[in-house]
């Protein structure tokens, strides 16, 4: 199972190292993981440089494919040849969209039309792209789903893993993660954040 987290020049520090550290806790020996852009370093907009992992062409043989936001969204959409490197498939892959990454999703055509969740700064570009703009913190198309605030980003994550190991899965990483003394209720409030969203499938291996 490979998962590749997009993470560009100016990322949000949240929305890639949430899911890479969320991921990881999993200890999944099959899951392959990495953060992967467009050049061998990326800064975040926090002045974070971390190393790539993998490379934006390897994206496309992912299985599950996760796009964080950052202060240079609106730019990096604009470069063709950035975006050229970039070629998903919402037939045969998960892709999870963070806050403007939900801008990249739009410019992908990887929304199909259908309604969005993104930050309250990146919603005028959006919507802008022809996408509605969901008040909520995330919804999900098929495999495709999209979420709204920093803070989104673990029930986004929480997402990734039930679309591919079941929510029981996402349940303990979710329930690990969550603050002491707010757990039981964190955890609720994932699932209903989550669940209408899953496959019945998935939905079946709640815990």
């Amino acid at each position: 199972m490979k998962i590749a987290i997009l993470t560009f020049q100016g990322f949000n520090e949240i929305d890639s190292l949430v899911a890479y550290r969320m991921l990881h806790w999993l200890q999944k020996p099959d899951w392959e993981i990495t953060v992967c852009c467009p050049e061998d370093e990326v800064t975040s907009m926090g002045g974070l440089t971390i190393r790539a992992q993998s490379m934006l062409e390897e994206a496309s043989d992912a299985d599950a494919v996760m796009i964080g936001s950052g202060s240079m969204t609106r730019q990096i959409v604009e470069e063709a040849a950035i975006m050229k490197r970039i070629r998903l498939d919402p037939a045969r892959q998960v892709i999870a969209a963070q806050c403007s990454g939900t801008l990249m999703a739009a410019k992908l055509g990887l929304l199909g039309g259908v309604p969005a969740c993104t930050d309250s700064a990146t919603k005028e570009w959006v919507q802008e792209a022809g996408v509605e703009v969901l008040n909520q913190p995330l919804v999900a198309h098929g495999n495709v789903a999209t979420a709204g605030g920093c803070l989104g980003s673990a029930y986004l994550t929480g997402w990734v893993i039930a679309m591919l190991d079941g929510m029981e899965t996402a349940s303990r990483a979710l329930h690990y993660f969550a603050p002491v003394g707010e757990k039981d209720g964190f955890l609720a409030r994932a699932r209903q954040n989550i669940t209408p969203y899953l496959p019945e499938g998935a939905r079946a291996k709640v815990s």
